[in-house]
């Protein structure tokens, strides 16, 4: 897909990767709408701030029939609340998967008809790599992830006839706020993987592993988990 004078909405585009996103795709010469639950949150050069809680079915729809030129719509917004799923709160699990699951298919739903309608075009699914890897300290978000992953399979086959891509994007811990408490030697700097998803979803990559910590768990799928 050619990203010049595409127009793309990006959630979660106030901060993070979706500002890096947003900011890179007016960089390339896209209209942005640059959507986030406080649109006044949004400080990227060129972007239109769009209201967008994905939690949300009327301002899913209120967003939809606002970019109504929409060719591209990246799934970003999500959120972590390093809940466990035996001993974690029950009600951040579901708020969890509300936004990591949910969320995606609500604008996926309200935008495809959009996308087709302008002559066809992709989503992205920012995903993770614990949609492979479900360490149980972070059981609730690898388990939404792990849902949004095969939602974004799914989705795939079935919008392809629709002249609509979808692509999934996998990265492990990324140098953001969401990773802010995570001790971990390398964090990916989120400018390069919004550069490494953006050039992914202009060859149609169906899945796009933005680091080497995705690329190996990928790789180890068929491996047998360890015994507790």
């Amino acid at each position: 897909m050619e990203l010049k004078d595409a127009v793309v909405v990006v959630s979660g585009a106030n901060r993070g990767l979706g500002r890096h996103l947003a900011a890179q795709l007016v960089e390339r010469g896209a209209k942005v709408y640059a959507a986030a639950r406080r649109p006044e949150t949004v400080d990227v050069p060129g972007a239109v701030p769009l209201a967008l809680d994905v939690t949300d079915q009327q301002s899913v729809r209120a967003a939809a029939r606002i970019a109504s030129d929409a060719t591209l719509l990246v799934n970003n917004a999500g959120i972590s609340t390093a809940a466990t799923l035996i001993t974690g709160d029950l009600d951040a699990v579901r708020r969890e998967m509300e936004t990591n699951f949910f969320g995606p298919l609500a604008t996926t739903r309200a935008f495809a008809p959009v996308i087709e309608a302008n002559g066809g075009g992709a989503v992205l699914n920012v995903l993770s790599v614990l949609s492979w890897l479900h360490p149980a300290g972070l059981g609730s978000y690898a388990a939404s992830k792990a849902a949004a992953w095969a939602q974004t399979d799914a989705v795939r086959e079935e919008l392809a006839p629709r002249g609509i891509t979808v692509s999934a994007l996998h990265v492990g811990y990324m140098d953001t706020d969401m990773a802010s408490g995570v001790s971990a030697d390398q964090k990916a700097d989120p400018a390069d993987v919004a550069a490494q998803a953006l050039a992914g979803i202009e060859q149609g990559l169906p899945e796009i592993l933005a680091d080497d910590t995705s690329r190996q768990v990928k790789q180890n799928l068929a491996t047998a988990p360890n015994a507790a």
